[in-house]
Formats: structure tokens, C-alpha cells, sequence
């Protein structure tokens, strides 16, 4: 990255605490199809039991959205570092990653295909539940997926199915670990992680199908959805596989929504060592997950209607989340997640503010982040609040 780029960076950094309720709007509308952003976000951590009570920038992006009748597309590239919980590093943009990068072609309003780094359809879209914060479904590497790749789109009458074929993961970033990347995937472990493997994921295909209905006043969408890819282990050079098939649905009545879904990822790798688990990597870390495993979510959410505080408040959303990852392996640990939380916007801001409470969670109440999702961790009940604090231009 350039002095240029790094001088500007660290200067937006400010932004949320000195001029974010007053700024403007900066949206740049190029031409009556292209569009640029992008947004300034801060973030509030608190932990009593490890004494965190850090409030700091989070990141920045920028976005470029494409859309006319036939041709679309859509680039988005984060910023991160400096501040905690990145705050080894001296800089922001120390820590930076594409999370998509794609163009497209509408041949009708019924069709279109995406080429390049863009998110790949499985299981609820486009996550799996309200929250922030994501549930236990990103880091075992299903929610919130972008890998480089085709998929297809084709909307008939109430039937909706997506298929792709990717090629690989998202190219890595720049980062201090081998896991600089927006999604969590399947990487080559550092050395700090104990068991730690180096698989490669490549040719990964999957498919979507999911229907619309209406049963009594609930309008609602069930699907179906599959995944498998190869796991070409850079130790042994032999092949293994990736399979992932989940069910999901997703139904609204008024204010009220409900999200559920179940599935059921295995990795058969081909370590040197134990095939029990496999590392994945994302955010500048890296990580076991177990190989095979159970993933249950489930999300209800109410929507509050009207403005307050002088209008200066709307759009107010209320949630609860819970995600378990029930692993296969007897001796393993479930891990589970709750979240409680509600997001709604400020003026210019929008704001998410979470409960996170977890047990054998990497991310949750300093639980091993390198083996919670395979072995397990402190098999604690952990928690803290997460609030999320974003200008968006």
C-alpha cells in the first residue's frame, strides 16, 4: 500500500469521533450506473472478566456497485489495523482484504450469471440470521462465503436456484497471518496452532434451490442446499473432500421473523496427522475447526415501526440468536452462541449493539481461539458486549 493510501486511511479513522453525526453524505454517483462508497465504522468491546473496555476504530471500505439492465457488478475492499483487537500492528492498513469482487449479466429479468469473487449460495442468504456479529456458521467456513468463481441465478414463479462452480478461496490480503482473508477458509495453519494442517480448497461446487409460499398470514421460503469441494493437502499431495448439505427456513409475519436451519458439514482431509481436524483461517488468524460436525441456527426478530427521539432514531430491529456446531467426534466439545442484540440508525449512523454469550467459542470471553471449534476450549459459558458504530457514504 502506497504512504499515499496509508496518510488517507489513518486520517478517515477519525471520522466516527470527530464529524460522523454531522458529516454530509459523500455518496458519488459516477455515472446514472456506477456508484461509489463505502464506510467508517468504530467499535465498542466490553469484558469485565479479561478488564476489555476498549472503544476504537473498527474499519473502513470502500464499495463500487454497477447495476444497469444487462450488465452488473459489485467490488467491496476493507481496511483494518492499529487498533484493537489488531492493535500489533502499527498501521491501519496493515490488515486489508477484498470481500467481493465481481461482475455480472442479466439475460433477462429471470437470469443472470456472477464471474469472479462473489458469495457463494448456501443455506440462508445472505446470512444466516439477524446478527452483527454472525453466527458460529462463519467461522466453521458456510455463512458469509465468497469464493472466486461462476453462479448461475434463475428465478421461475416461486422456485429460486442458484448453482456455482469456484474455482478457489478468496486471493489473500495483506495481514500478519496466513488467514488474510474477508471468509473463513480453508488455510494453511500457522505456527501457533497446535495440530495444526495445510489443506488447499479448490473446484468447489454447490447448489441452491429454495421456494416461496405464504401459510396463513406468514409469508416464508424453504430450501435446500449442497455443497462439495476438494481438499488438496500440500503435505501428503493427496486429495480428500468437503461435503455440506443444509436445510433452512425463513418466514415473516408483519414485524416478526424467523429464520431456522440445519446442517451437516464433513471434511475428510488427507493430514500427515490426525484428519479430525482442519484449519481455516480469516480476519489475519488461523484455526481448527472439526472436521465433521452438526450446525443448528435458529433467529427470531421483530421489527420496531416509526422514528424517535426527535426522528432522529428508525429502522429499530430486536433479535435473539442461538448457533450450536455439535461435532462428531465423541471427545469434542459443542460449541454453542447466543446472541441478544438490536441494530437501528442514528441520524447518518447505523448502530448495532450485542450481547455475545458463548461456550467454546473462539471468539467469545477468551476461550482458545485456535481450538474451540474442534477440541473445544475453556468449555465455559463466556460473555461480553459488542456494539458496532457505522457511517456509511
Amino acid at each position: 500500500m502506497s504512504a499515499t493510501l496509508a496518510r488517507f486511511i489513518r486520517c478517515i479513522t477519525l471520522v466516527p469521533m470527530l464529524g460522523a453525526f454531522a458529516a454530509p453524505s459523500m455518496a458519488v454517483q459516477v455515472t446514472d450506473n456506477l456508484n461509489l462508497g463505502g464506510a467508517v465504522r468504530a467499535r465498542w468491546d466490553y469484558d469485565p472478566d479479561r478488564d476489555i473496555q476498549k472503544f476504537n476504530f473498527d474499519t473502513a471500505f470502500l464499495t463500487a456497485t454497477y447495476t444497469s439492465d444487462t450488465w452488473i457488478g459489485a467490488a467491496k475492499y476493507r481496511f483494518y489495523g492499529r487498533a484493537y483487537p489488531y492493535q500489533y500492528t502499527a498501521h491501519v492498513g496493515d490488515i486489508q482484504f477484498a470481500e467481493s469482487a465481481w461482475i455480472g449479466y442479466r439475460f433477462n429479468p429471470e437470469q443472470q450469471v456472477h464471474v469472479g469473487l462473489n458469495q457463494v449460495p448456501f443455506g440462508l442468504q445472505p446470512y444466516f440470521g439477524s446478527t452483527f456479529f454472525e453466527t458460529l456458521g462463519n467461522v466453521i467456513g458456510l455463512e458469509d462465503l465468497s469464493q472466486v468463481g461462476i453462479k448461475y441465478i434463475q428465478q421461475r414463479g416461486d422456485w429460486n436456484l442458484q448453482t456455482g462452480y469456484y474455482l478457489r478461496p478468496a486471493w489473500q490480503g495483506e495481514g500478519t497471518s496466513n488467514g488474510a482473508t474477508y471468509s473463513s477458509v480453508v488455510s494453511e495453519a500457522d505456527d501457533y496452532v497446535a495440530d495444526g494442517s495445510n489443506n488447499q480448497e479448490r473446484h468447489t461446487l454447490v447448489v441452491r434451490l429454495a421456494k416461496a409460499l405464504e401459510v396463513g398470514t406468514w409469508t416464508a421460503e424453504i430450501g435446500l442446499s449442497g455443497l462439495s469441494s476438494a481438499l488438496e493437502n500440500q503435505d501428503t499431495h493427496d486429495e480428500g473432500r468437503r461435503n455440506a448439505l443444509a436445510v433452512h427456513y425463513l418466514g415473516k409475519n408483519g414485524p416478526w421473523g424467523v429464520q431456522l436451519q440445519a446442517a451437516r458439514q464433513q471434511m475428510s482431509p488427507r493430514n500427515p496427522g490426525s484428519d479430525e481436524r482442519v484449519t481455516f483461517g480469516g480476519f489475519d488468524g488461523t484455526y481448527n475447526v472439526a472436521s465433521r460436525g452438526n450446525l443448528y441456527v435458529a433467529d427470531l426478530s421483530y421489527e420496531v415501526g416509526g422514528k424517535y427521539l426527535f426522528e432522529q432514531v428508525s429502522g429499530v430491529k430486536l433479535y435473539a440468536n442461538y448457533s450450536a456446531f455439535d461435532k462428531s467426534a465423541d471427545e469434542f466439545k459443542t460449541s454453542q452462541r447466543i446472541i441478544l442484540g438490536t441494530s437501528f440508525s442514528l441520524n447518518k449512523l447505523w448502530i448495532a449493539t450485542e450481547w455475545l454469550y458463548g461456550k467454546n467459542d473462539p471468539y467469545i470471553g477468551g476461550s482458545s481461539y485456535t481450538q474451540s471449534l474442534a477440541a473445544g476450549g475453556s468449555n465455559q459459558w463466556e460473555n461480553q458486549v459488542y456494539m458496532n458504530i457505522g457511517y456509511y457514504f
